[in-house]
């Protein structure tokens, strides 16, 4: 086995996978993927191969088992501090942003799934939908009024927050959500960032007859 691998689901819907991968990418760290299609048969078997858990992502790396973005995400932040904000009143924000969107939001997530392939779709969201859409909003106008003078990000500099919100402002391009110009320029960042740009030509290559796939970097 590699010495750092990342086992993840389908890259056209899988928010979650997302997540830590931007993460290992800001990080320059080398790393091998496994991806494993998801909402098959044997899909929790497959994943089970490397967490008892049976869901996306998993780390897996010196011998150590992180599962779950969060968790992947904060264990990667004991040795590179800086995926986090130095500010602590900026830290303690982008810490409980990234955890709001992590526990929350259930409407959206249902009703706007990810999928980076689509353009142009339209849905008619709900009351709930748009009371998350609405609340997102907010945190990202917050953020970027309170910390973000210092660069185009959240924070100004990139951070895990960052990794976080991505894969939102994948769903709303790909479900045209109006935004305000300010936050249309931080979704564009987001969007257009390398890496993000890498992992969207990798959704759009996925061919769902690939069962098992393995990836080194």
């Amino acid at each position: 086995m590699p010495d750092r691998l990342l086992v993840i689901g389908n890259r056209n819907y899988s928010s979650w996978s997302l997540r830590p991968w931007l993460v290992l990418k800001a990080l320059d760290l080398p790393f091998a993927v496994v991806r494993v299609p998801l909402d098959r048969p044997d899909t929790a078997e497959r994943i089970r191969q490397y967490s008892a858990a049976g869901r996306v992502p998993v780390l897996v790396e010196g011998g150590i088992t992180v599962w779950d973005s969060q968790a992947i995400i904060e264990h990667l932040a004991e040795a590179h501090p800086a995926l986090w904000p130095s500010d602590p009143a900026a830290r303690a924000m982008a810490r409980s942003i990234a955890a709001e969107m992590h526990s929350g939001f259930a409407a959206l997530r249902n009703e706007l799934p990810m999928n980076v392939r689509a353009t142009g779709r339209r849905v008619e969201p709900t009351a709930a939908a748009e009371a998350d859409i609405a609340r997102i909003v907010a945190i990202w106008a917050a953020a970027r009024h309170r910390f973000g003078a210092g660069g185009p990000w959240l924070f100004g500099a990139w951070s895990a927050a960052d990794a976080v919100y991505t894969p939102v402002a994948s769903r709303f391009a790909t479900y045209g959500v109006d935004l305000p110009a300010a936050l249309q320029a931080y979704q564009t960042t987001a969007l257009e960032a390398p890496a993000m740009q890498e992992w969207t030509e990798l959704a759009h290559a996925e061919s769902e007859s690939i069962e098992h796939e393995e990836v080194g970097r």
